[in-house]
């Protein structure tokens, strides 16, 4: 096999994702000096609409349109995060995964311009946030506060925030860190005060499957425990058939022995309901490690609260 002399990159053409793509580049140049990228910025659906996901293909609207280039022949890479990419459905056919990168920061943090935490928000403060897994964990923890919906990037939604259209904002740790602003953050909040969605911090590489050289090349990139990790989040999702207004929350972590657990939530919308498990893989692989674990949340009736949810 012979490595390529050009490898293009597709991706959205949000600030975030491509600081992420120049990632992507600077691991590559590392791996494979000689070899040159360049980047095939897209505009996506998501990126576009600024309602309700569910009303244009859910998830799916972050990725539809990176898929059709890579497909298409006018790209040969794709870098999505993986928490954009739908699990309850497989892959465009002809496609895979290549690598996965090492994982970044899976927490979330606040955002409030007095420094104020949450706790100390009165009662009735705006929260900024379309996610349905925030709004639903932050219901149940702190009620006296109102979530509203906010989308866009990082950076549009500080400038909402700044304009006054919400009290404070809940971000993804990573996410700001990637854009180059950390410095907004008031406090991180820890997993167990808001556990992760599927895929946090997880950057995937996407090639066409018929592409062995590429994927030869960009194999080089992945990061093996980030690997079972996402593997088993994203089975659990699969199994779990979770769609995007399912407040769904999942995080799989392996210790410094390189054991690899699982622990997962599944909420009703108003955060009232909370179905939660954990295992730890022992023999299991990273697959069944996810379904073993959303089989629990099923014997708790997480079909039926998911299946209530519009989507």
């Amino acid at each position: 096999m012979s490595a390529p002399e050009l490898i293009r990159i597709v991706s959205r053409d949000s600030p975030m994702a491509l600081a992420q793509v120049e990632r992507v580049r600077a691991e590559l140049a590392a791996a494979r000096p000689g070899i040159r990228t360049e980047v095939v910025p897209v505009r996506t659906t998501g990126d576009r609409w600024m309602g309700d996901l569910s009303l244009v293909e859910g998830k799916g609207a972050f990725t539809k349109e990176v898929d059709a280039a890579l497909l298409a022949g006018e790209a040969d890479l794709a870098v999505h995060c993986v928490k954009d990419i739908p699990a309850d459905r497989p892959l465009p056919a002809g496609t895979t995964f290549a690598a996965f990168l090492e994982r970044d920061d899976v927490r979330d943090a606040l955002i409030h311009p007095g420094g104020l935490d949450l706790a100390d928000l009165p009662p009735g403060s705006r929260i900024g946030t379309s996610s349905v897994r925030r709004v639903a964990q932050l219901s149940a923890a702190h009620p006296h506060l109102e979530c509203v919906p906010m989308r866009g990037n990082a950076n549009r939604r500080l400038e909402k925030l700044a304009a006054g259209e919400a009290d404070a904002l809940l971000l993804a740790v990573s996410g700001l860190e990637r854009i180059g602003r950390p410095d907004v953050i008031t406090r991180v909040l820890s997993t167990e005060e808001m556990m992760p969605p599927i895929g946090a911090g997880v950057l995937a590489l996407q090639c066409r499957e018929d592409d062995s050289d590429l994927i030869d090349v960009v194999s080089d990139l992945n990061h093996p425990a980030t690997h079972r990790e996402t593997t088993a989040e994203r089975t659990l999702l699969h199994v779990l058939q979770g769609h995007c207004n399912s407040p769904i929350a999942g995080w799989a972590r392996t210790d410094a022995e390189g054991e690899l657990s699982l622990s997962a939530m599944v909420f009703s919308p108003d955060g009232k309901v909370t179905l939660s498990a954990s295992e730890e893989a022992g023999r299991l692989d990273p697959a069944t490690l996810g379904t073993s674990v959303a089989v629990a949340l099923l014997r708790q009736g997480a079909r039926d609260l998911i299946d209530g949810i519009t989507h």
